[in-house]
């Protein structure tokens, strides 16, 4: 049985902010009913870890940690969940925060966390015969590993793989701390730097014998300058190691027929919960109580990469012309936030601005939203396309990264229903109108509506598919 150690600054229902801790949070999981794997996840024990959660912990041990001339505290807490052995990291100088990140030390904070996950292996004498990093905040455990522990007992035989799961967050420091704060010397000069800097995910990119993106498409699309975040020549270099894996979604996490957050349950066999949701979700926001007219929902991060520049270009028209509802939850750059509370104002009974992010709210809108618009400029999954999807929504998204990979457009063919969606090319505002409207024509088809929604639902996004192809790759090194 082979075994797996996954480590990630976040994960699901612990603590999580993101697509990274819905994947550290279901993966693991999923492989582990596989059957042919030992399982384990490491993460910091935050503030935000619930005691219901603290409650179910066994102390698996206490040792300090040396990182440059600091030696800290270390305890490692356990649990199991789901079939998987969860370790959480125990430092209230680095982890007792109001937040996960964001703060001036987080390259330190991070730096720690990876040097105590070097260390958590001797003391527990688990070795993995797989060490899964993921994203900036877990790459030095693939550097230490490689530059400082591999001639130890245990480690020489353990293979690395290194996951991007959003190539813009790269780790970029000053090389003034190399000693100071990551604990390395001028032999690992040349290693950590990239255009002048240290960058960890170069580092573990150079590093591991894997490289993984979170869908196949974003995988070609970081190696050109438009996507890379300037990483290209480096992901380039190390073509022979990258490959790109759809991430999944927990389908019990994420189900419309047990979900208990939602106003009525239902399934693609009796949507008759899904005309309830709708219902439900008029009255808890204020809008007219109708059946008969569609509700566009945006469920995003309020920035410009996640396509609000080119919603902002054709919205207002949309929503000026069609006899449709607008449902926007979401936080994030201040203009936009005013853009779509501006928008409510000028059409109250059309539109609603709900700026906050709320997990069960954000279900209950999936439940009932008739269709879905995610037109990122970058995307390297997505998950709410997937999630709307499972919930009875027709996606109308951009073709880019996991939104290609995971939406084929709509077409039909002597009545054959093809795709699961509405798709467009070019960024552009124009484009997402005409999409936007074409769906709109085909759900006031009800016919033809039944039939997309139903192939829409029985799209298969569940990990199965994708924990295979993690395996293969982990017994492929």
């Amino acid at each position: 049985m082979k075994k797996i150690l996954f480590a990630g600054a976040e994960a699901m229902p612990f603590a999580a902010t993101g697509g990274l801790g819905d994947v550290l949070g279901s993966l693991p999981a999923a492989l582990a009913q596989t059957g042919d794997a030992d399982v384990r996840v490491v993460l910091p024990l935050y503030s935000a870890v619930s005691d219901e959660w603290r409650k179910k912990m066994k102390q698996e041990a206490v040792f300090y940690v040396k990182l440059a001339w600091r030696e800290q505290y270390c305890g490692v807490f356990s649990l199991q969940h789901n079939g998987v052995t969860y370790y959480f990291i125990d430092n209230e100088y680095y982890f007792k925060r109001p937040s996960l990140y964001g703060f001036f030390d987080d390259g330190e904070r991070y730096a720690y966390f990876c040097m105590a996950v070097m260390e958590m292996m001797t003391r527990l004498d688990f070795f993995p015969d797989v060490l899964h990093a993921h994203d900036w905040q877990a790459a030095l455990t693939v550097v230490y590993l490689n530059c400082l522990y591999r001639q130890r007992r245990g480690y020489g035989d353990i293979r690395t793989v290194f996951t991007i799961h959003n190539i813009e967050y790269q780790g970029i420091y000053d090389f003034s701390i190399l000693g100071d704060v990551f604990g390395l010397g001028e032999n690992e000069h040349s290693l950590m730097e990239y255009s002048g800097c240290i960058n960890l995910m170069k580092a573990a990119i150079q590093c591991a014998d894997r490289v993984s993106t979170v869908s196949p498409r974003y995988a070609e699309e970081i190696r050109t300058p438009a996507y890379s975040h300037k990483l290209d020549s480096c992901l380039n270099g190390n073509a022979h190691k990258l490959c790109g894996i759809l991430n999944g979604i927990d389908y019990s996490y994420y189900d419309p027929k047990t979900d208990k957050a939602i106003a009525a349950n239902f399934s693609v066999r009796s949507m008759a919960g899904k005309t309830a949701n709708k219902k439900a979700l008029q009255e808890e926001v204020g809008l007219p109580v109708r059946s008969d007219v569609p509700i566009l929902a945006i469920i995003s991060r309020l920035a410009a990469h996640k396509g609000l520049d080119i919603i902002a270009g054709c919205i207002y028209e949309i929503v000026l012309h069609q006899d449709v509802q607008l449902v926007v939850l979401g936080k994030g750059e201040a203009h936009y936030e005013q853009f779509f509370i501006d928008l409510q104002n000028s059409f109250p009974d059309k539109v609603r601005a709900l700026i906050t992010y709320d997990r069960d709210l954000s279900k209950r809108i999936y439940a009932a939203t008739d269709i879905f618009l995610m037109p990122s400029k970058s995307e390297p999954c997505g998950l709410s396309q997937m999630i709307a999807s499972r919930y009875g929504a027709i996606p109308v998204v951009r073709e880019t990264g996991g939104l290609y990979d995971s939406i084929k457009p709509y077409w039909e063919e002597k009545k054959t229903i093809h795709g699961n969606g509405f798709t467009f090319a070019n960024y552009s505002a124009h484009e997402l109108r005409e999409r936007t409207e074409a769906a709109l024509a085909l759900w006031r088809d009800e016919e033809k509506r039944k039939k997309l929604v139903s192939k829409i639902m029985k799209t298969d996004f569940s990990w199965t598919a994708s924990a295979e192809k993690y395996m293969e790759m982990y017994n492929g090194l």
